[in-house]
Formats: C-alpha cells, sequence, structure tokens
C-alpha cells in the first residue's frame, strides 16, 4: 500500500514537471524578447518620463511599436526613433516615448501590445507617481483673485485708411473742380475769337498799331497782317474763300456779288480795297518798301472799308440768327466735352497710378482682390475666427466660419454598427472646403471587453486614409497623389496626415481645378477623428489659411477609466 503511494506520488510529480516546463519556457521566450520600463518611477508635474520597449527579434521578422495615444492616461510628448542594436543573430530594437502628466496622482501606464512578426505580445503595466509642487504658505503670501478690468483694445491702422481714403477724394475732386468747374479767365486769343467779326477786326486793327512793325521798319510783316484782316472779315461775312483766293479773284467776286444786289458795296470801296491789297502783293513778293506813312493811310483806308462793308450786308434773317446762336451753343459745349475729357484722363492717370503704386508695394494680386473681393482673403482677414469643439470626445479647431452639422454618409447596414457626427464648412466645388468627422464603433460588450477588442483590433489610420480619399473620388476629385507622415497636435497628440496634389472640381459639368488635399486622423480605441480641407492651387491665400487651422487642432484629453 505504502509503494502504491509513492508511486501514485512520483506519477503525479512527472506530470505536472512536463506541463510546467513549456509553460516556462514560453515564459522565458516571452521575457527575453520583450521588456518595458521606466527612467523614473516618480516625477513632478510637467516633468518627462521615458518609457522604453526593447524587442530581441530576427531581423526577418517585422516589429510594430504602439503608436498615437495608447499610454492614456498620459500623454505622449514625443516618439523618438527606433535604435537597432545586432548582438549575434538577432537584432536589439529600442523604442523610446516621452510621457507626462498635469495633473498629480498616481497613474497606471497600460500594458502595450507589440507585434512580432504573427504574434501579439503584451508588456507589463507600470505604476507611476505624479508628485505635485509643495508650496510653503508661511513665504509665500496668498492674494485675493483681482477683479475683471476692461483693456482697451491695441492700435490699429484705420484712421490710416480713412486718411488716405480723404486726401485722394480731395485731389480728385480739386481736378474736377480745377478743370470742369471752375471758369477760368479767358486769354486774349480767346477774348477775341468769341467776338462778331466786325469788333474782332475792328481790334485786330487797334492790335497792329501796338505790334510796332513800322518801328522796326518791317514793312512786309504790317502789310502780311494788315490784308489778312481784311480778307478774314470778308470771308466770314461775304465770301468763304476769300483766304484763299488771289487778289484779282477776290476782287472779281466782289464785282460779281454786288451787280447781283447781293451787296450794296459801291465801286469806290471796291477800288480801294483792290489798291491796297495789290501794293501789299508788291511788298510782300516783289520787296517793295512804301512810305511809311502811305501804310498808316492803308491802314485807315482797310479801317474805313471794313465799316463800308458791315453796312452793305443785309440785315440777317431770323434763321441766320438762330444757325449762329446754335453754333455758339455747340461751340461752348466742344469746349465743355473738350474739359471732361481732359479731366477724366486726369482721373484715370491718377487712379492708375495710385493702383500701381499699392500694387509695387502689396502685390498686383492683393490689391486686385482687395477691390474686387476674394473668397478667401475676406476669410482669412475675418476679424475673429470661431473656436469651436466638434464631437465627442471632441476635437477643437479654428475656422473662419461655424462648421455646421451635416447627414451622416454611412450606409443603413453600418449605422447599427457606428456612430458618425459631421461637421463641413464649404463644398467640394468651393474655392476652399473643410470637414470634421467622428465615427465611433457601437458596442453592446462590457467595458472589459470592449477594451479587449480594442487592443486586438485597432483602427488602422492608413485605411482610414484610403477611406476618405475614395469618397473624395467619388464626390470628383481626380489624380490624387497621396504622401503620408506623422503629425502632431499642439498638445502632443498623434496622427495620420495624408496629403498631396489632386484636381478639384469646379462645377457640375466636369470641370477641375489643380489644387490640393489634407487628411488627418486620429484613433482613440473605438473612436476615429478626421479633417480633410481641399483648396485650389491658384487660392493665393488658402495655404496660410490652412497652416493656421492645423495649428490650432487639439484634441480633447479623456479622463482616466472613461
Amino acid at each position: 500500500m505504502k509503494g502504491l503511494k509513492i508511486s501514485f506520488q512520483d506519477r503525479f510529480l512527472k506530470r505536472g514537471v512536463l506541463l510546467l516546463v513549456p509553460m516556462l519556457l514560453i515564459c522565458g521566450i516571452t521575457g527575453a524578447q520583450v521588456n518595458a520600463e521606466v527612467d523614473s518611477t516618480a516625477v513632478k508635474i510637467g516633468e518627462q518620463i521615458t518609457y522604453s520597449i526593447t524587442v530581441e527579434a530576427d531581423s526577418a521578422e517585422v516589429v510594430l511599436f504602439p503608436e498615437g495615444q495608447a499610454f492614456m492616461p498620459l500623454e505622449v510628448i514625443e516618439s523618438y526613433k527606433t535604435d537597432s542594436l545586432k548582438e549575434n543573430r538577432l537584432y536589439r530594437l529600442i523604442k523610446r516615448y516621452g510621457l507626462t502628466q498635469f495633473d498629480s496622482g498616481r497613474y497606471t501606464i497600460p500594458a502595450q501590445k507589440i507585434v512580432l512578426g504573427d504574434k501579439v505580445i503584451f508588456t507589463d503595466s507600470i505604476n507611476v507617481e505624479i508628485r505635485g509642487i509643495e508650496v510653503d504658505t508661511t513665504k509665500q503670501k496668498l492674494y485675493g483673485i483681482k477683479p475683471l478690468i476692461e483693456v482697451n483694445s491695441g492700435p490699429s491702422n484705420w484712421w490710416k485708411i480713412i486718411l488716405i481714403i480723404l486726401l485722394l477724394a480731395a485731389l480728385i475732386g480739386g481736378l474736377i473742380y480745377w478743370f470742369i468747374l471752375r471758369k477760368k479767365p479767358m486769354t486774349e486769343a480767346e477774348k477775341i475769337a468769341i467776338l462778331p467779326p466786325y469788333e474782332r477786326a475792328k481790334m485786330a486793327l487797334m492790335k497792329l498799331d501796338e505790334a510796332e512793325y513800322l518801328e522796326r521798319s518791317d514793312i512786309k510783316g504790317y502789310y502780311s497782317d494788315l490784308t489778312m484782316i481784311m480778307r478774314q472779315y470778308i470771308d466770314e461775312k461775304v465770301y468763304d474763300h476769300a483766304l484763299e483766293s488771289t487778289t484779282q479773284e477776290l476782287i472779281d467776286r466782289l464785282h460779281l456779288l454786288k451787280d447781283g444786289n447781293q451787296i450794296k458795296l459801291d465801286g469806290d470801296a471796291i477800288k480801294n480795297i483792290e489798291t491796297v491789297l495789290k501794293r501789299a502783293d508788291l511788298v510782300k513778293f516783289a520787296k517793295s518798301r512804301p512810305d511809311i506813312e502811305l501804310a498808316k493811310l492803308d491802314k485807315g483806308t482797310i479801317d474805313l472799308e471794313i465799316d463800308h462793308v458791315k453796312e452793305s450786308l443785309p440785315e440777317p434773317s431770323e434763321e441766320e440768327k438762330l444757325a449762329d446762336l446754335q453754333y455758339q451753343e455747340e461751340l461752348a459745349k466742344k469746349r465743355k466735352r473738350r474739359r471732361l475729357v481732359w479731366s477724366g484722363v486726369l482721373s484715370l492717370t491718377l487712379v492708375m497710378a495710385i493702383y500701381l503704386g499699392f500694387s509695387l508695394a502689396y502685390g498686383f494680386e492683393y490689391v486686385k482682390d482687395s477691390i474686387l473681393g476674394h473668397p478667401s482673403k475676406s476669410l482669412l482677414e475675418t476679424k475673429e475666427w470661431v473656436r469651436s469643439e466638434y464631437g465627442a470626445p471632441g476635437l477643437t479647431v479654428s475656422t473662419p466660419e461655424v462648421l455646421e452639422r451635416r447627414e451622416s454618409q454611412l450606409s443603413e447596414a453600418l449605422k447599427g454598427q457606428l456612430s458618425e457626427v459631421v461637421f463641413s464648412f464649404g463644398e467640394i466645388e468651393s474655392h476652399f472646403y473643410v470637414r470634421v468627422s467622428s465615427t465611433k464603433k457601437l458596442s453592446q460588450e462590457s467595458p472589459q471587453q470592449a477594451d479587449e477588442a480594442a487592443a486586438q483590433d485597432p483602427i488602422d489610420l492608413r485605411q482610414a486614409a484610403e477611406r476618405a480619399l475614395v469618397a473624395l473620388e467619388r464626390k470628383g476629385v481626380q489624380n490624387i497623389i497621396t504622401k503620408n507622415e506623422q503629425f502632431i497636435t499642439p498638445n502632443g497628440q498623434e496622427g495620420l496626415k495624408t496629403f498631396g496634389m489632386a484636381d478639384i472640381p469646379v462645377n457640375d459639368r466636369g470641370g477641375v481645378a489643380q489644387g490640393k488635399y489634407v487628411h488627418l486622423g486620429f484613433s482613440n480605441e473605438q473612436l476615429l477623428q478626421e479633417i480633410v480641407l481641399t483648396w485650389r492651387n491658384d487660392d493665393p491665400y488658402a495655404d496660410e489659411m490652412v497652416e493656421r487651422i492645423l495649428n490650432s487642432i487639439e484634441l480633447i484629453k479623456t479622463e482616466e477609466g472613461e
């Protein structure tokens, strides 16, 4: 009986050893391959904890380290490059993360999932302590909360713009008054030009004495002006070809008009006019030099014969008076139109000079868009951008205008499995398009089962980016060129940035324009948060808007255990 008992115990021990050895081997292998540690388990608020994962693997095995905010409730402030060391036939891979927390307390860094070839290995969880900063209130005085104080806004340049506008308006108004509205004093030539022919001829004879031709012995100039006065008066009142006719042709025409009773001019008057004109021809063409006294007598003769010609003319009819009045009115209109044209040309030149000056200082496109307007420029220069939170947990972003809630595009089959909220600004055909969405998996499992499912089946951000690009293609985006890189928000949240060039639709008829796009994806357990932006290459203000939006993105941090 005793021997039988010993035999039974031996068999039990042997079986236990046989079962324990494989388990120890597995544990030994796992412990040798993956190890996680921190440089310190107790730090002050805001200090960095360096979390290191060491993996020993064959060179042919693919190793995937955790990405994104997998260390909650601690925040990842930096993900360092992976270091590699070769030891015999194995590679030692070391991946480090910079973690921090801004609330004091005791926290647990959760087990991290490492994919080693076709195996999934989890590290041990690590407890850390975030210590608060002690303040000695006996040395540091405490003060009450100060009341709200109104602060004057900073200096603005609006008064400079108004001053420039007023100066330009005053300058243009002054030019219009000077060249159009102001009644300028007439020159001597203009005063003579508006006089009737008879008064104009008489004034010209008076000016002939002031010219001092005879004092300078310029007989030729004297007779040229004298005969021109007579010819011009006859041309305007009697015979309209008097200026280009020879002396004999003019005299023959006067006799013909006299014989036809068209003018009551006697023969002596015509003879006197003929004598003076022929003497003037001898002076101009035969270099004759009559006596100065004779020249003065000839002037008196022309003065007298102008009176005779005036007396010989019939009284103008009402039609002639009306025609003369219409002529004077038309002449006045021509002068006004001339002033308007010159004023318009001057104003246009001034405006073009101002436009050119501002264009050289600020750029032609900027000045043109400031005058004619540009949708993206108006958005960029919106006085206060709207900063809002979208989704739950929220994604905070600043945009020129509030994003509008849109209907989810999920199919009926997926609506029972996923919950999606979508916000957007503009349309895909617009100059600038923004879309923010949050997609969450609906699960009826317990929290523990949900956590295990999230660890085993995390959201793949690359696949999410591919789905987003397929959705853009369905909306008409073509020829998409993709690039991927890590994206870190200003508050340290990590995501995947997919960006590149594409042809953006501009209308419903199939027209496209070269443009750019950005897709940002963030995942946290079973939550996917996405931002999509599209814009055109020919939009000079879009790049600045995109940069401003990307720099404003923050993901709301979830509390421990939430």
